[in-house]
């Protein structure tokens, strides 16, 4: 059976592969075929733009204030009461502890895994060169995820990896040991709440065998229809539910436990390259 292929320019992201852990299918249609999404992901579409608006729209103040602008300057460009609210709450109740030496905001970083190349943007990157590195992730998602499900999400694995993969840029030229690297998600709707992920030898070891397995997994797959995920209730958020025979119906909008971002397309940095101006400078690639 001959393997489909990825588009030459695909690159994998903890987007790519969750889609693919949850349903082997939704990944097919939506890298391999990049099948148009003939469904909502949820009810409500103008209150889902409108969440995608502000969860945008926290990103860019965070990005601008750890380049140095002032925090009224941003704060008077505000026009949105609940982004509002998360703007004082960013100020008022930033992650605590975080290294001082570096702050980077919007970086990229990638390195080459099972023949494919892995890669990630990280909302702030916190250094201590040769002692600490910190990746910080903003939340505005509505509920905040329970502990066990964000641990076993993909982008907990992936941005950790990375971290050390492709960290020694922002750490003396050398990559930080994994128990020099922390994870931090920091959620807005729940008053600046963290939870927080330490990292070890033997977490990473696991993580970078089991991300280049799924990897390999993926690209030797072939078949015209990849398997459907069993657990159903899946589909109730998925775009796709319809092609399926999964459903018509939309989800509810409160279901949805995490931030919702738009289409990564054929691969996260294809997007960030066209979307936005990039700091060659800040992303950092590793061979191995």
């Amino acid at each position: 059976m001959t393997a489909a292929p990825l588009p030459d320019t695909f690159q994998f992201s903890q987007s790519s592969l969750q889609d693919y852990v949850d349903c082997h299918r939704r990944f097919q249609l939506r890298y391999v075929l990049m099948q148009p999404w003939p469904a909502l992901i949820a009810d409500k579409p103008s209150d889902l733009e409108q969440r995608m608006e502000r969860g945008a729209g926290l990103h860019h103040l965070a990005h601008q204030y750890a380049l140095g602008l002032d925090a009224t300057s941003l704060a008077a460009t505000i026009h949105d009461e609940t982004l509002a609210r998360w703007w004082q709450t960013f100020l008022s109740h930033p992650p605590a502890g975080l290294p001082k030496g570096i702050h980077r905001p919007e970086v990229v970083v990638s390195a080459p895994l099972a023949g494919c190349r892995l890669v990630a943007k990280f909302d702030l990157l916190a250094a201590e060169p040769g002692e600490r590195l910190v990746v910080v992730d903003w939340k505005t998602v509505q509920r905040r995820p329970a502990r066990n499900v964000l641990a076993r999400r993909m982008q907990t694995r992936i941005y950790r990896a990375l971290a050390v993969e492709a960290g020694a840029a922002f750490f003396e030229g050398r990559s930080p040991r994994p128990e020099q690297v922390e994870m931090v998600y920091w959620f807005a709707e729940q008053a600046g709440a963290t939870e927080r992920f330490a990292y070890d030898t033997g977490q990473h070891t696991a993580a970078m065998e089991s991300l280049a397995e799924l990897i390999s997994e993926i690209t030797q797959t072939g078949g015209e229809i990849w398997p459907l995920t069993p657990d159903v209730a899946q589909c109730r958020l998925c775009n796709y539910r319809s092609l399926c025979e999964r459903g018509v119906k939309a989800g509810f909008l409160e279901e949805l436990d995490d931030d919702v971002e738009p289409s990564e397309g054929v691969g996260e940095v294809e997007e960030i390259r066209l979307g936005q101006i990039v700091d060659l400078e800040q992303i950092a690639e590793v061979e191995f």
